[in-house]
């Protein structure tokens, strides 16, 4: 449908009334389409101790993987997004669940032909490409699915309470957490080999990408006029007053154009010393609990965490709803309140109890979860309606994608370091490491909170 053409099929409280009968199926399929990526990502982390007794895989190698991933995660969502603003955003999240899936099994093939005791050097080098290629794959569902969230929560009552939809959106991930590490707990439990963690999720991810191939990305495609094309169509009534050329529909903005949007670049930087503590807990977090516990103890005691993250996003989105979108300020005082966790955990981790640490954990992934969460979506849907790009050109994929890929950077390069140090100097050092990378990222976003608290 052509964005020019004046209102087509109805008044505007008929476009309301067909805009929210659909906002449920598109919440439901980009919700349970993360849901999945995490599903498989989150298994990975649940199998860690037994790749490297059982598999042959060295500490080393382990974050050498996590690297990896995150490396190609960051490259992938930033052109991820792109490709979700200028293609059929469906067919993009069809292709990474597709994807992830299909590298789930090339690991798993992996495993079952025993390549790493049969030559260390082709295991690694397998291994490592097809991390790459899942990395990139699983970058599709943040940036596009925020995108296909954005085109449909996009009336007045929506925008208004963006935080409190996007904060229960975004538990998809934490769902997903959750899922991996009871499925995994299930499977030691009875006995099933290890490999199975991956299968499981592999199946999930390729059977969801058939249900999301029924999905519609944009309301326009089924002749709704949002407020965004109203918006659009105005400009276009004026240009043509004025005898200049008419625009048939947004145009993807550029990477440069998105860095541009006001605090687009802190956020974005901020956020992958955020995601740097949110990922040593996702990739570490069992292998580290395996010192103490079993491993499906280990599983059970990590899911605290993802338990927690859930209220996390919901908690920031109805806080900063209330306080006028002020999101800045409650996810200064977040990371502000997890230091101090984080400072207990460096002096009293390897000596907590099984209920202590399930207690520590859910509050960290309450404190993390919520500016993890609410940066990568109400957020970026706010500064993507910033005024100088609104109504001219789809931005919420790319800018998502961009905080999300520059996030991803920063975080791979820390995660890096977590093995040598756990190695070298003992878990604590990991602890007090996060606490550092916690404080850049809040100094990062001195400036917004500053503002906020000035009214601004």
């Amino acid at each position: 449908m052509s964005e020019t053409k004046p209102l087509v099929g109805g008044d505007e409280a008929d476009n309301l009334r067909k805009l929210r009968a659909y906002q449920p199926w598109a919440f439901f399929i980009t919700f349970g389409g993360y849901m999945m990526a995490h599903f498989s990502r989150k298994s990975y982390s649940t199998i860690k101790g037994e790749l490297e007794r059982s598999a042959g895989y060295s500490p080393l190698l382990l974050s050498a993987m996590d690297t990896v991933f995150m490396a190609t995660y960051a490259v992938g969502n930033v052109v991820n997004g792109k490709l979700g603003d200028t293609f059929n955003p469906t067919t993009i999240l069809a292709l990474g669940l597709f994807g992830s899936g299909i590298c789930l099994f090339a690991i798993n093939a992996l495993v079952w032909f025993d390549t790493e005791n049969y030559s260390a050097q082709l295991g690694n080098v397998l291994i490592l490409i097809f991390y790459f290629v899942f990395g990139f794959a699983q970058a599709t569902g943040g940036p596009v699915g925020t995108a296909v969230m954005g085109n449909w929560f996009c009336d007045a009552k929506s925008e208004k309470n963006r935080g409190i939809i996007f904060g229960l959106w975004t538990c998809h991930q934490y769902v997903g957490d959750v899922a991996a590490q009871l499925a995994s707990a299930a499977i030691f439990a009875v006995g099933w080999p290890y490999w199975w963690c991956l299968t499981i999720p592999a199946l999930a991810n390729v059977l969801w990408a058939f249900v999301t191939m029924q999905l519609v990305a944009d309301p326009v495609d089924k002749d709704i006029i949002t407020p965004e094309v109203r918006i659009r169509q105005q400009k276009n009534a004026e240009k043509a007053e004025r005898g200049e050329e008419q625009d048939d529909g947004p145009k993807p903005i550029g990477f440069v154009e998105a860095f541009q949007i006001p605090m687009v670049a802190q956020y974005a930087i901020a956020f992958g010393f955020f995601k740097l503590c949110n990922y040593a807990f996702f990739f570490w977090l069992p292998y580290f609990l395996e010192n103490t516990f079993t491993s499906s103890q280990a599983n059970l005691i990590a899911s605290a965490y993802s338990f927690g993250m859930m209220p996390g996003g919901i908690i920031v989105g109805v806080v900063s709803d209330a306080f006028g979108g002020r999101r800045a300020v409650v996810i200064g005082v977040f990371m502000v309140i997890l230091m101090g966790f984080l400072a207990i955990f460096a002096v009293y981790s390897e000596v907590l109890s099984a209920n202590a640490f399930a207690v520590m954990l859910f509050c960290m992934g309450t404190l993390v979860g919520g500016p993890n969460n609410i940066i990568t979506s109400a957020v970026a849907a706010d500064l993507a309606s910033h005024p100088s790009v609104r109504g001219s050109a789809k931005s919420l994929g790319t800018v998502t994608g961009l905080i999300n890929g520059t996030g991803s950077i920063v975080s791979s390069v820390g995660l890096l370091a977590i093995g040598p140090l756990q190695a070298a100097f003992g878990w604590s050092s990991v602890w007090i490491f996060m606490i550092g990378s916690t404080f850049i990222g809040t100094c990062l976003m001195s400036t917004k909170i500053y503002a906020e608290l000035r009214g601004q």
